[in-house]
């Protein structure tokens, strides 16, 4: 379990990363639409791993905690966002 919280880690970083990077380079209608991208990217992503590495082992507990983490932080920066919306 210890390799799949490294890739759990690394996939969370790059989301909050990219979420900055949208959050602070685009308008805040167009970010909304990105948040989504990203949220689906970084599933597609365990997915991805998992097809790769030709093993489901341990595959759903990823995928919660991937996509947990990354929605959590979409949610942040989207009420980070809210007021600059209305």
């Amino acid at each position: 379990m210890k390799r799949a919280w490294a890739q759990i880690i690394s996939i969370w970083t790059s989301v909050a990363v990219l979420t900055l990077v949208v959050t602070i380079g685009s308008q805040p209608d167009q970010a909304l639409a990105w948040y989504g991208a990203i949220l689906a990217g970084s599933i597609a992503t365990v997915c991805l791993i998992h097809l790769v590495k030709s093993s489901a082992t341990g595959i759903v507990t990823e995928l919660i905690y991937v996509a947990g983490g990354s929605y959590l932080m979409l949610a942040a920066a989207s009420l980070y966002l809210l007021p600059k919306l209305t």
